[in-house]
């Protein structure tokens, strides 16, 4: 069995997104594109809702071809309906973590220029303290139940417009076609900065027709058009979940099942057992907290093809437990937000435990020295990737743009794997000091930025150290202006100012009070050495 079902990435079978989207709708009408909550939508009910949405972004709003919508929902129907609608109108989409905070989301929507919000009900609230503050003029709200029975939406300060009269309102005018190219933007997908903010990965319509059909041509003996289910209960606001359902499962005329809450465990088990599923995304935490449940383990695993893992490195265990239960061997990859998002993946069949399979088809990855030259096979390096999926640039940031970039075009992940004779890689360490929590980036300084804000922080530092549950917890370790008289107290109040300033898994678990931190003879603090 071939390593891809191709030779070479065919990258003029759509003109767009657009144009995929208009397509599988047309070919797949009667199937059903979507589950969640226990409704299904069909692919002829995704175009339908999703011109509607569009046309009102066209005709009832001031919104142009090229401005940038936000979208902050969890995994529903209406987050689809809105993306689909979005890209259709021409604007580019600014997918943003429903669990953000309200400074995250300034700065988020004020560096995207965002000019509208689609957002959950629930989360109206905390935007109060927010609109304001921001470029955004138009906000659509929707609760999760909208598509099976409109739901009264909470009284605001400010105007606001719900999902279903949107649509409503959209019917009744003519969609006007939008034509876009490869080379136009579809998306601005943020990641963590160097300078704890948030910078926006600009991913353009090319990018994602292509990592659409480098991951088709590597899991194909997995897929059967028209006929999978796969199971989506990583969040579809990154880019991973984002391409693997919104794009190339849905380009292949399948069902994805959408998980609002995989924290439910109980909840996912029961969506499951509804559905035959073919295909399944995940991570370690979720592979051993399935795996643990009794119910799950009674589930029919008999159609299931494939397991992807990316977020995080796989664990043996995980990868064992898993395998044992569902008989199925999980493909692991890697990918970033700037490379649309994957690098490399592990062929059905040919997975090898322990790497992250070999560089999907039309990619090159090469390992670098510290002066950006190669390395030998079997030294470690860092990771550059080039490719028609690696992104165009950091929005609005140039010289952040400049310092990932070689002059030969390659893009360096900051991440160190080795290369084998045989072109798998193995990473050996990530980013020399990001946290993976859960599967959800944690970049120190944007912590250390907060911590230092604190009136009682004269320093601080925050590393990752290993955790059973979440594979790293956050860890800080703070010098403190005066001695405290009661530790306990000054930690809880501590972490109490975390959480109102940053999302939960940013939060440090560990709090730690030191008379100095190590630092080296210039003064940088030795991260290294706090990890012990």
């Amino acid at each position: 069995m071939a390593y891809d079902a191709d030779s070479v990435l065919d990258l003029h079978q759509y003109t767009s997104i657009v144009d995929l989207i208009e397509k599988a709708c047309d070919k797949y009408a009667d199937n059903v594109a979507y589950a969640c909550l226990g409704k299904s939508t069909t692919f002829r009910e995704i175009e339908q809702n999703s011109r509607d949405f569009a046309s009102y972004l066209q005709h009832s709003t001031s919104l142009q071809p090229g401005d940038r919508v936000a979208i902050q929902l969890p995994n529903i129907t209406q987050f689809v309906i809105a993306a689909y609608g979005v890209i259709r109108a021409g604007m580019v989409l600014v997918n943003t973590n429903p669990m953000y905070t309200e400074r995250e989301l300034i700065h988020q929507f004020n560096d995207s220029g965002a000019k509208a919000l689609v957002v959950l009900s629930d989360l109206l609230p905390t935007l109060t303290n927010v609109i304001d503050k921001t470029t955004v003029e138009l906000v659509i709200s929707t609760h999760a139940m909208d598509l099976i029975q409109p739901q009264p939406q909470p009284e605001t300060p400010f105007n606001k417009v719900a999902f279903t009269s949107v649509l409503t309102e959209g019917a009744k005018y003519p969609y006007q076609a939008i034509k876009p190219n490869h080379d136009d933007l579809i998306a601005l997908q943020y990641t963590g900065g160097t300078t704890g903010l948030s910078k926006g990965a600009m991913l353009n319509h090319g990018n994602l027709l292509a990592n659409s059909g480098q991951v088709k041509s590597r899991i194909a003996s997995t897929m059967t058009e028209g006929h999978d289910v796969f199971v989506a209960p990583l969040p579809i606001y990154h880019i991973y979940a984002f391409m693997v359902n919104l794009v190339l499962y849905f380009e292949s005329g399948s069902c994805s099942v959408l998980i609002p809450n995989p924290r439910d465990i109980a909840g996912l088990i029961n969506t499951m057992k509804a559905y035959p599923f073919t295909g399944f995304a995940g991570l370690n935490t979720l592979f051993v907290g399935l795996c643990h449940q009794p119910e799950f383990k009674a589930l029919d695993f008999s159609k299931m093809k494939i397991t992807i893992s990316g977020g995080t490195a796989l664990t043996s265990a995980a990868a064992n437990l898993w395998q044992k239960t569902t008989q199925c061997m999980i493909s692991e990859g890697y990918g970033l937000s700037e490379t649309s998002p994957v690098v490399s993946l592990n062929a059905p069949g040919h997975q090898r435990l322990g790497t992250i399979g070999k560089p999907v088809l039309g990619t090159e990855v090469h390992v670098l020295d510290m002066d950006d030259n190669e390395v030998a096979i079997g030294q470690a390096g860092e990771l550059a990737v080039r490719g028609p999926q690696v992104m165009q640039g950091y929005w609005n940031k140039p010289q952040e743009t400049a310092n990932v970039m070689t002059k030969d075009g390659f893009f360096k992940t900051g991440d160190i794997g080795i290369a084998s004779e045989d072109g798998y890689h193995t990473i050996v360490d990530r980013k020399k000091d990001m946290i993976i929590v859960s599967g959800f980036n944690v970049y120190p300084n944007e912590v250390e930025d907060v911590l230092s804000t604190n009136e009682l922080v004269l320093e601080c530092a925050v590393v990752g150290v290993e955790d059973e549950r979440s594979g790293e917890a956050v860890k800080a370790v703070i010098v403190l202006k005066q001695p405290p008289a009661d530790i306990e107290a000054v930690k809880q109040t501590i972490n109490d100012y975390c959480r109102s300033q940053l999302t939960a898994y940013k939060v440090p678990r560990i709090i730690e009070f030191t008379e100095q931190l190590p630092k080296s003879a210039v003064g940088k603090i030795l991260r290294r050495e706090l990890r012990k």
